[in-house]
Order: C-alpha cells, then structure tokens, then sequence
C-alpha cells in the first residue's frame, strides 16, 4: 500500500458553499444548525490555532486537509479573529460540541451507525456505551482504542480498516490526536467505501466516555478553554500552547496587511495527487 496520501474523492456539494479564507485554509462559512442539516457524507476536520500552525510548515497535515469537503472552525479565538477579516466566520463550532449535537440530531436515523476510532485502551468503548445510553439506541456500534503509533504500523492500520467494515458503521469518528488523525482518514478513507462521513474530531472521544474535563461553559465562551486544559494538563499542553501556538498570531498579522504567502503552496507542497 502506498504511504502517500491517495487522491481526493468526488467532490461534494460543500465545496459551494462558502468560505472564509485564513492563512492557507479555506474555512466553511457555516453555523451548527445548517452544518447538522447539511452534513451526510465526506470528511470533516476541525481547524483550531494548533492546527493552523502546523499547516504552515507539515506538508501531509496539508495535503490530507485539502482532501476535507468540511473545514469547521473549532476555534473560539479564530472566530474573533475572523471579524478583523473582509467577512467573518458566523460562530465557533468545536468539534468536541458538535459531535454531540450531531447524535443528538441523528438519533432516530437507523442508517447512522457509528464507530469510534481513538482514546486509551478501554475509553472508546466506554464512550460507546455513554452515547448508546444517552440516545437510547444502539448508534454506536463499535469502538477500537488503538496502540501509540498506530499510524506508523501498516498491518495494524489495515486490521483497523477491516474492523470498521466488518462493523457496518456509515460514520467514523476519529479522535487520535490533531494532525496524524487527519493524516491517516486522508490516506485510508478510500479503503472504507460504506463510511459516508469520516470525522476528525481530536479529545471527543475522551470527553464522552468523561475521561477528561470539559472547560465549564463560560469558560469556552469567552475563548480560553485553551487555559482551562493548560491548567488540567501542564506537562502535556505547555508546549502547545506556549511555546508553538503563539506563532499563529504572527502569520495573522501578516495576512491582515495583505504580505502573507502560504510558505507550503511556494515549496510545491500544495498538491493532494
């Protein structure tokens, strides 16, 4: 199986609607509700600042979120920032809400069978069984905890891909961490042709299974859940946030006064063939 990132899939009729561009990303001009009317089939990913860093310098993060037919503004602190722009986004649609939202939204719809991909041993399938629990049904209906670094394990990835078929799921929602998620639903999301929607979704499935704290609602209102997880998190999240992430603002800038040039698009890196 070849380790590049395959070619994209049909296109699908989001690609219409429209956009607001930040940095080298074209994000979904879209809210929660029409995104829930809206949403059957193609790949959804979620940018937040960590991602937009990433997508200036990792040309397979790159490639794999031109494949996506939804890019979802997951970011409170993007939304703001949006408004300093020509046209700005409508409002923040984090991943880790939505998924919930969208359950929610789909309980009484038998064709939507989900598996979730992701988390520590043992907590995707916890999660199933709190999401089964709170819609009534069996939705979910199958869960795989994968082992650290599956991405790099051919044999396990395609034991993986047999898995979800086997399941009958028509969603997929991934939450194995911002960026070799992506990767890897970009590469493998050919080899899984009864999955209509294939969702990036990071922690989700931690926070559904309660595995990790949720920042309280006022918290994510105001754009600081990244403080919230800081807190919660020092040694894991410090990097992120303070040392990698604050970049973002300066690329930010640039593109405010009209001198910002995608660094990935001028090295050749922009193509998903």
């Amino acid at each position: 199986m070849s380790n590049a990132i395959l070619s994209k899939p049909p296109v699908s009729t989001s690609r219409h609607r429209k956009s607001v561009n930040i940095l080298n990303i074209s994000v979904t001009n879209i809210t929660e509700a029409e995104l829930l009317q809206s949403l059957e089939s193609g790949m959804l990913v979620t940018p937040n600042v960590d991602h937009f860093v990433h997508l200036q310098t990792n040309a397979a993060f790159y490639r794999a979120y031109k494949t996506a037919e939804w890019v979802i503004c997951d970011s409170r602190i993007i939304f703001f920032l949006s408004k300093l722009l020509p046209e700005a986004l409508p409002e923040a649609i984090p991943g880790s809400s939505f998924f919930r939202s969208y359950y929610t939204y789909h309980k009484n719809d038998t064709d939507c069978r989900i598996f979730l991909l992701g988390a520590a041993d043992g907590v995707a399938h916890k999660a199933m069984e709190l999401i089964n629990e709170r819609v009534g049904c069996r939705m979910v209906i199958g869960a795989h905890s994968p082992s650290y670094g599956f991405e790099k394990n051919e044999p396990e990835c395609e034991e993986i891909v047999n898995m979800v078929n086997k399941s009958g799921a028509t969603v997929l929602v991934v939450g194995a961490g911002g960026v070799k998620q992506e990767i890897w639903l970009a590469k493998y999301r050919h080899m899984m042709p009864h999955v209509k929607l294939f969702m990036a979704l990071g922690a989700t499935i931690d926070f559904e299974a309660g595995n990790v704290r949720r920042a309280p609602v006022f918290v994510r209102k105001i754009g600081m859940e990244w403080l919230f997880r800081l807190l919660m998190e020092p040694k894991r999240m410090y990097r992120r946030y303070l040392v990698n992430d604050p970049v973002f603002f300066r690329y930010f800038a640039l593109q405010l006064v009209g001198r910002y040039r995608d660094p990935l698009e001028d090295r050749g890196a922009g193509s998903v063939s």
